[in-house]
């Protein structure tokens, strides 16, 4: 099995369009007022879809991008910064080895930017004991 997409709700449609490509997303179906879908620009094929709802679903989803360094992510989040997004908390070292900083989509979803390296697939405490 191959994960195909990730949909997620917005309130505002503009406004979250405007908000994912801001993190770098590449928009491939633009469906004003309802549906906009993206791909990553670093050619995974990883792809992310706006669905638009009429009222905030609180679902607890949140959406993790992966870079490919600690500095790119730092150097990410400041040049977001200075596009106007505002962070919920600042990139940090976290216990669990992965560097994260987050903020939220105008929907409200947490957005979580992130540099895990290897311990994103193969933390120290993965169930089957393999390493990277």
């Amino acid at each position: 099995m191959i994960l195909n997409q990730i949909t997620i709700p917005c309130l505002d449609y503009s406004a979250s369009v405007t908000f994912y490509e801001a993190l770098g997303m590449v928009r491939i179906v633009d469906a004003p007022p309802r549906y906009a879908r993206f791909e990553s620009a670093d050619g995974s094929g990883a792809t992310l879809s706006l669905h638009t709802v009429s009222a905030s679903v609180g679902s607890g989803t949140v959406i993790y991008f992966d870079h490919p360094s600690a500095d790119a992510l730092d150097a990410h989040v400041e040049a977001l910064k200075a596009k106007g997004l505002v962070f919920d908390s600042e990139p940090t070292n976290e216990s669990w080895g992965w560097r994260e900083a987050r903020l939220r989509d105008p929907a409200g979803n947490e957005v979580c930017l992130m540099f895990a390296g290897s311990a994103r697939r193969f933390p120290d405490w993965r169930v089957d004991g393999r390493t990277g």
